[in-house]
């Protein structure tokens, strides 16, 4: 089942991440959507993604028959600190005018006319927001109105700041997109905040940052008992607490498994064993 944002805008309940497959950007993305993805996260941000590849991808879906509409198309503004020295904007113009450049190299690279979430990548500061987050917010703010992108949000956010931003924004995020620690009741603070703004949480990381539950006796069990695998069990889970989770798997197997874990819903008891896991 999708999920809808506080603006009434739907997402598909699975995203693929497109993050560290550099010159495979392209065939994964092809595959992921093959497969049954229907959303797509990437971000301009030549360190660690390819948005360009995962532009060539959607040309060719349209070549095949395909539309730009049939997918959700998700990307970031990154800010200067997490950035190489490929920047997709002036390091010198003022970070609104970064804010508009990087938007721009965005829709040519995914050959787009619109995005349907745009985010920012991570606040400047790793505690409180500073001036350049509020001119980075009040830019993207502004791509919204302009009904350039469908949706806007924030990504390695605290509940902190997150709070401030809900509190002091013209428009609050409409998504969350934070790595996901079970040792951190899975975000619990940042979700609780979401829940109660009607913003979307995104989950990435769900099993890389999460190794070591996959050796919990509970864990196997009910994998045991559901008849999936572990992966299954951690994704349906994220589903069934209001979580959109991303994955980034190369495998296309893994690919459809991951999707298939919206066939079986875990009992509440269950739920609530993998919530208090690895705290």
């Amino acid at each position: 089942m999708p999920l809808t944002t506080y603006n009434d805008v739907s997402i598909p309940s699975f995203m693929y991440g497109t993050a560290w497959k550099k010159d495979a950007t392209t065939g994964l993305v092809l595959q992921a959507v093959e497969a049954g993805f229907a959303a797509i996260d990437t971000a301009n941000q030549l360190i660690h993604y390819d948005e360009a590849r995962v532009g060539e991808a959607l040309l060719r879906l349209v070549k095949q028959g395909g539309s730009r509409e049939q997918l959700f198309l998700q990307t970031k503004f990154t800010p200067v600190n997490s950035q190489d020295h490929r920047l997709p904007y002036d390091a010198r113009a003022s970070v609104g005018a970064q804010v508009a450049q990087s938007f721009e190299s965005s829709l040519a690279h995914l050959h787009t006319e619109y995005l349907d979430s745009y985010v920012l990548h991570g606040p400047y500061y790793r505690r409180g927001l500073g001036s350049e987050d509020w001119e980075v917010w009040s830019a993207i703010e502004s791509l919204y109105d302009a009904k350039k992108t469908r949706m806007i949000g924030v990504s390695n956010v605290s509940a902190e700041q997150l709070t401030l931003l809900c509190e002091r924004a013209k428009h609050k995020p409409m998504v969350v997109q934070n790595r996901c620690y079970a040792a951190l009741g899975w975000d619990k603070d940042v979700r609780e905040i979401c829940r109660a703004h009607g913003i979307i949480y995104q989950g990435f990381s769900l099993l890389t940052a999460n190794s070591s539950i996959f050796a919990e006796p509970d864990l196997r069990a009910m994998a045991a008992k559901y008849q999936v695998g572990l992966a299954q069990i951690v994704f349906r889970f994220s589903q069934q607490i209001g979580m959109q989770p991303l994955t980034g798997t190369t495998n296309a197997q893994h690919m459809k498994e991951d999707l298939a874990c919206e066939r079986f819903t875990l009992a509440s008891d269950d739920v609530a064993i993998i919530e208090s896991i690895g705290l």
